[in-house]
């Protein structure tokens, strides 16, 4: 093809053997352009998926962020408490941190506390305490009392509470308590499961990647609730409605020992 045009150019008008050339050129520098636009939109799309991918992630909305800026005392709390280690050994646990949120997950005590015994361990790894966070920490006191008072009456959200209430030398009656380690349709074959792994397939959420966040715990647990208040809030009437009946079942029931010597005694004084 180019050794024609070659010879069309010397056998033709020079004013077209130009027209040629510039054809020529031209056409390749438009087969070039096209051939580098379609690259460029290809990866254009390319890029623009993986972008919207990425924002797709990022922008999935997190579950455990308050949808309410109420920081207001409600009347279902979620409590989590970090522990340090105490003793000759370290092996005793004693509060280290305690945290409540509200029903929206809004913070509404969160303080860190300075144990009546001394600290060898500050578990680190796990609580995410330091020294230096309980050089001004509150004393165990001041905390546990203000605890005291937030709970009184309300009912309290959290996982393996049992624990926490230790940690406080505090009790609480056990009508109000929302355990997601003891709930039954959080358990696996009638064993509980950790937090991490009932907030992964509840909630679609990762928590407890490192050290553990005491907030991000105590909402957790709180969404955990609220995924199933009814239901679980029915099951305790339920309980509360059987024990009512049980209670009244044993005081109709007398033993037949008091009803006998009751009747001697009578006897006895006529």
């Amino acid at each position: 093809m180019a050794s024609k045009l070659k010879s069309l150019s010397k056998s033709l008008n020079p004013n077209w053997a130009q027209l040629l050339e510039k054809l020529k050129t031209s056409g390749s520098k438009h087969s070039r352009r096209s051939n580098e636009e379609t690259q460029r939109s290809i990866l254009g799309k390319r890029q623009r998926q993986e972008r919207s991918d990425e924002d797709s992630v990022a922008g999935k909305p997190n579950p455990l962020i308050p949808t309410s800026s109420d920081c207001s005392v409600t009347d279902v709390v979620a409590m989590d408490c970090e522990m340090v280690g105490v003793s000759s050994q370290g092996n005793k646990s004693a509060l280290g941190r305690v945290t409540l949120v509200n029903k929206w997950g809004n913070v509404i005590y969160d303080e860190y506390v300075r144990p009546v015994e001394y600290v060898v361990d500050f578990r680190t790894q796990i609580s995410g305490i330091r020294p230096h966070d309980l050089r001004k920490a509150k004393n165990f006191n001041v905390a546990q009392k203000k605890v005291a008072e937030v709970i009184k009456g309300r009912i309290i959200v959290g996982h393996a509470l049992r624990n926490d209430l230790k940690a406080l030398l505090l009790s609480h009656p056990k009508t109000d308590i929302r355990d997601t380690a003891e709930y039954a349709p959080y358990l696996k074959d009638g064993r509980s499961r950790s937090l991490k792994k009932l907030a992964a397939e509840f909630l679609n959420v990762e928590i407890q990647n490192g050290e553990h966040c005491p907030i991000e715990d105590a909402r957790a647990a709180m969404m955990l609730y609220q995924k199933n208040r009814k239901q679980w809030e029915k099951s305790v009437k339920d309980l509360k409605r059987l024990m009512k009946k049980q209670k009244r079942r044993k005081h109709k029931k007398k033993p037949r020992g008091v009803e006998e010597s009751g009747e001697e005694n009578a006897v006895a004084v006529s």
